[in-house]
């Protein structure tokens, strides 16, 4: 394994160039940022394997996770995506149009509409989240399990600022 990857180097340059600044932020963040690219590049052939696009696995996961019968509000979904209410009210679109989900009255609630996944949709899924999971295990292969665990609730630890809900 390399003493150094392509962050020290960037880092190294900024401190010869730049000695009165503190880079330790770079040390995390821009190695955070390079694996993020590579873990798009492997969810996107993922879901590319099963004929999904990144956007429609997101939908599609939310109404997976809800179990059956696999529905759930649009607002709901908005909830878990974090995309605007005209961008939800597109991709609804769109995967009906594919088939992937139908819109349902809610029986509960007769204004209200429940977006529930076909058969079709739940194949698709089901076959992307496998795939995306030997993917990123692969991405994962040089840490071992205590590692990986470490840096799971290190990642949480920061992330935690981030996730809390607004509050209007």
């Amino acid at each position: 394994m390399p003493a150094h990857d392509e962050v020290d180097r960037i880092v190294d340059a900024w401190l010869r160039e730049r000695p009165d600044l503190d880079f330790a932020p770079l040390q995390v963040l821009s190695r955070v940022a390079r694996l993020s690219k590579h873990l798009d590049r492997a969810r996107r052939a993922a879901f590319g394997e099963s004929g999904l696009e990144p956007w429609e696995f997101d939908v599609l996961s939310a109404l997976r996770r809800a179990g059956s019968p696999y529905q759930l509000s649009p607002k709901a979904l908005l909830q878990q995506t974090l995309v605007s209410s005209g961008t939800m009210t597109n991709r609804i679109d769109r995967l009906v149009e594919r088939q992937l989900v139908e819109r349902r009255t809610d029986p509960h609630d007769g204004r209200g509409i429940l977006v529930s996944m076909t058969a079709l949709g739940r194949e698709r899924v089901d076959a992307a989240i496998a795939t995306l999971l030997v993917a990123e295990r692969e991405l994962l292969d040089a840490l071992s399990p205590a590692d990986q665990d470490r840096l799971a609730g290190l990642l949480r630890k920061l992330s935690l600022d981030f996730d809390a809900p607004d509050v209007d």
